[in-house]
């Protein structure tokens, strides 16, 4: 089963209707409302973006990628849930100078199970992965982000800091890895 984590993201409707379309099973959850103890319940997880920075919230992501490597558990992390990653493995994250807002166009550096060409994608953040640990693989970039897909290195554990759920190639992305 799989888990949607709300992380308050104003694109999660999109993605729960993208998966409702597909005939994805999944439950969704805030991080407010989520008992952890429950996370054997699931065998995958999608960690929605963000509106605001919230303590909880963020330390309930990182239980949550904790769980999923300690578990081999299958996450993809979407914008936020990307840098959240990053951040609970060792890595850095860094404000940009202006809102990253609008279409984009990724170029694959490495094959990988949930994309395989460039891509075209919809972006919308103020803040994005500056340093990846090394535990961490990039799988993709744009002229604008070092950073667009990451992958952990032996696991199937991805992060994306774009919004999958907003565009065609992006829905592309979400139905593989939740068919991984």
């Amino acid at each position: 089963m799989l888990l949607v984590v709300d992380n308050g993201s104003i694109y999660t409707k999109n993605l729960i209707d993208f998966l409702n379309e597909k005939k994805i099973s999944f439950e969704i959850q805030t991080p407010h409302l989520l008992k952890l103890n429950s996370l054997e319940n699931y065998d995958s997880f999608i960690l929605s973006g963000r509106r605001k920075n919230e303590k909880k919230t963020n330390k309930v992501n990182s239980k949550i990628i904790t769980f999923s490597i300690q578990n081999n558990r299958k996450l993809l992390g979407i914008c936020y849930g990307a840098e959240i990653l990053a951040l609970t493995l060792g890595g850095t994250i860094k404000k940009i100078h202006s809102l990253q807002k609008g279409n984009e166009t990724i170029t694959i550096l490495k094959n990988n199970l949930i994309s395989n060409k460039s891509m075209n994608v919809f972006e919308s953040h103020n803040f994005e992965i500056a340093k990846i640990p090394s535990v961490l693989v990039p799988l993709a970039k744009s002229n604008n982000c070092k950073y667009e897909i990451i992958q952990h290195e032996k696991k199937p554990i991805f992060g994306t800091q774009f919004h999958p759920e907003m565009s065609l190639d992006g829905h592309d992305l979400i139905e593989k890895f939740c068919l991984l």
